[in-house]
């Protein structure tokens, strides 16, 4: 058998038996190439993940930041509401003292003390960001107006603050307490 065979055909069968040989080697290069690419890959993956991460971190981090910023300024800025709310029935009963000093001609000494007074209260107020809140003449605003009652009156428009009772007073812009006021409404000959 071995006779058989001329030298062309056992060249023919090592022709046949290198490509396979050949395929066998490219494709445990390629297993080889992916097994080098995937650890890479991986990596490439991961890095992209920790960078998102630490990205998102980073955000989050400035936000904290500036909302404690803006926390603490606000903790800052009404540090005195307690002291000031409190201080606001003297302010209040001082200004009682000058009405009814006003109505009493005798009074004139003390009228004036207690209107120095007043006016030093107001401007240490006003030095720590107290203001009065505007009332007389101004459209009932229950933002800033406590409505303690209302009367028929046809000279201004309905809900027009026509007497203040007690003044309110903001800080900075945070109503410390609201105007209790008397408002307008329609005389009733005009709301039948």
């Amino acid at each position: 058998m071995s006779q058989d065979k001329s030298p062309d055909t056992h060249d023919e069968d090592l022709f046949e038996e290198q490509p396979q040989q050949v395929e066998a080697e490219e494709i445990s290069s390629e297993s080889v190439e992916e097994v080098v690419e995937t650890p890479l890959e991986k990596a490439e993956r991961e890095r992209d993940e920790f960078r998102d991460q630490f990205l998102r971190l980073a955000a989050e981090m400035e936000n904290f930041r500036k909302r404690a910023a803006r926390e603490r300024d606000d903790e800052r800025k009404y540090a005195s509401y307690g002291l000031l709310y409190d201080l606001l029935p003297a302010l209040d009963n001082l200004q009682r003292g000058i009405d009814a000093a006003e109505s009493d001609d005798r009074s004139e000494s003390v009228l004036t003390g207690v209107q120095m007074v007043l006016k030093q209260f107001d401007e240490i107020l006003k030095r720590h960001g107290v203001e009065a809140i505007a009332s007389m003449g101004e459209q009932f605003d229950p933002n800033f107006h406590e409505a303690l009652q209302q009367r028929p009156d046809g000279s201004v428009p309905p809900m027009t603050v026509i007497q203040e009772l007690e003044r309110g007073y903001k800080l900075h812009e945070r109503v410390l307490r609201p105007s209790k006021v008397i408002v307008s409404s329609q005389p009733a000959s005009e709301s039948s």
